[in-house]
């Protein structure tokens, strides 16, 4: 997805629905993890690391 944005707007615009379509898409399997979800994507839009910690035995999603 290698778009080129005419202003820094319409760049800001682009992640804005980008994650929007990603979260909703996510929301769909994961359920009641709203703050996790978004903290992940935001790991992820900044090339960052994530680390989940949580109740043993609950599936975890980390990369």
């Amino acid at each position: 997805m290698n778009q080129k944005y005419n202003s820094d707007v319409e760049a800001v615009d682009g992640l804005r629905d980008a994650y929007q379509q990603l979260r909703n898409e996510i929301g769909k399997v994961i359920i009641g993890q709203d703050q996790v979800v978004k903290d992940s994507l935001i790991s992820i839009f900044s090339n960052g690391h994530c680390l989940l910690v949580g109740v043993p035995g609950l599936a975890k999603l980390y990369w």
